[in-house]
């Protein structure tokens, strides 16, 4: 008899327990972080997803642009001596080894003015950005200066003389190219440098009197390429003078260089920007010889930006999953604890996975709608559904309305935090401070000591 009413206490303190209770909650929470994780790798693989989708989208229209040039070509002569001893004569032969090397040579100047139209291609749910850029070249070649190499004038190749253009773009190239030099005119064709990042446009040879021998002389080239996401140029003038026009409202300039703030402007119907780099605000100098050197880290330029990456908020949002989950149980165990009202742990289970559901609806939504939009009606559809489940288990309309205010009172603080950059980080501080405030306020009200 007296084991049964042991039996009886022990099971009825393991039903009333607080403690008990607690750990059963515990349990619940990291139960759910399982269904959790899947729906963070649901929404990294519809991530991957889209950036395949864009790379594929603008690998067809044309990738991003970068230019670089025009550079003069000019092969000049090294001569080496080898001496070989002669067995019959007794004495050493003499042979002048050549070797042929390039020079190459900055222009002086370098004016582009860049106008860019930009669209936007979908496939399915997904879209890029592309633009076609029409860009009038001009500038001028100084005179070389091979005396700092110790450069012979009988060794300079003034007949091989070229006019070199490198870009990571051919495909997008809509215009048959010719670089106008004093009053000639050279059709640029391809050619094929192995292991080179860059695809390089050659003129052929030049006439006499397109060479800057004794004399500036100038160049101009129009230019339309079709490209992707970014537009950038490496400032190779003396003086680089580079303006930009574009239909395109959401700008990121980006690279070495900013464009002047004074002339910048960015609206609604598009952005208007200006760069001007000397040859003292650059890291190298205005002729090599022997190889041009790779100098993309001087790049600067504008990258054309998708306002919105649904993806990426919806993966911030899920990161707050574990915080929602927790505060949202914790309602329910302090109304449980307060109001001595029972609540299965199964009926904590269907509220957590209903808790889950928030971010399948929301990543699904937001794939054909605005962030904004499909963040509310998840919001309001499991607040809407937790609500109504909490008026089934808990019989009160006014723990229901305290059930709903809570709800909507965290994805509204989440929603806050998710939109800001610059002060995530504080109002998420004191939004939980608030929080642990307020809890500790309600406790107060549980007594610890029939547990």
């Amino acid at each position: 008899m007296e084991t049964q009413k042991q039996k009886k206490s022990f099971g009825q303190w393991i039903k009333t327990s607080i403690t008990i209770r607690m750990l059963m909650v515990g349990i619940l929470i990291l139960v759910l972080l399982i269904p959790l994780s899947y729906i963070k790798n649901l929404i990294q693989e519809r991530a991957y997803r889209q950036e395949e989708v864009v790379k594929e989208i603008n690998q067809k229209w044309g990738n991003e642009v970068l230019l670089y040039g025009p550079v003069l070509k000019i092969p000049y002569q090294i001569h080496s001596l080898k001496k070989t001893w002669d067995d019959k004569t007794k004495a050493y032969n003499e042979e002048d080894i050549i070797t042929i090397k390039h020079a190459f040579f900055f222009p002086n100047t370098l004016d582009i003015k860049s106008k860019i139209e930009s669209e936007t291609l979908g496939r399915s749910i997904y879209e890029s950005v592309v633009y076609t850029a029409d860009m009038k070249i001009k500038g001028s070649f100084e005179s070389p200066n091979f005396d700092i190499q110790d450069i012979k004038d009988e060794d300079i190749l003034w007949n091989k003389a070229t006019v070199i253009i490198n870009s990571t773009n051919l495909k997008g190239i809509k215009s048959n190219l010719e670089l106008n030099i004093g009053n000639n005119a050279y059709p640029l064709r391809s050619r094929y440098i192995q292991n080179s990042n860059t695809n390089t446009l050659e003129t052929k040879f030049l006439k006499e009197n397109s060479l800057p021998k004794d004399q500036a002389i100038s160049f101009n080239l129009d230019l339309v390429i079709n490209g992707s996401e970014q537009l950038r140029f490496i400032p190779v003038g003396r003086e680089t003078n580079v303006s930009m026009v574009s239909n395109w409202a959401s700008p990121s300039f980006n690279g070495n260089y900013l464009p002047n703030t004074k002339t910048k402007e960015i609206t609604e119907n598009g952005f208007k920007a200006d760069w001007k780099v000397l040859q003292i605000n650059r890291e190298f100098e205005q002729e090599f010889f022997g190889e041009l050197p790779y100098i993309n880290s001087s790049a600067f330029g504008v990258k054309l930006l998708i306002p919105v990456d649904e993806y990426q908020k919806s993966e911030r949002a899920s990161k707050y999953g574990y915080l929602v989950i927790a505060l949202t149980f914790l309602v329910f165990f302090l109304i449980q604890t307060i109001s001595k009202i029972d609540i299965h742990p199964f009926q904590y289970l269907m509220i957590g996975l209903a808790l889950t559901m928030f971010y399948t609806l929301l990543i699904s939504i937001s794939e054909h709608s605005s962030f904004l939009y499909a963040y509310m009606i998840a919001g309001f559809s499991v607040v809407i559904l937790i609500s109504m489940y909490a008026k089934a288990i808990l019989k009160s309309i006014k723990f229901m309305g305290f059930v709903a205010a809570s709800l909507a009172a965290l994805y509204t603080f989440i929603f806050v935090i998710i939109q800001l950059e610059n002060y995530a980080l504080l109002v998420g501080s004191i939004g939980l401070f608030l929080i642990l405030g307020s809890i500790m306020m309600i406790s107060r009200r549980i007594d610890w000591k029939n547990d």
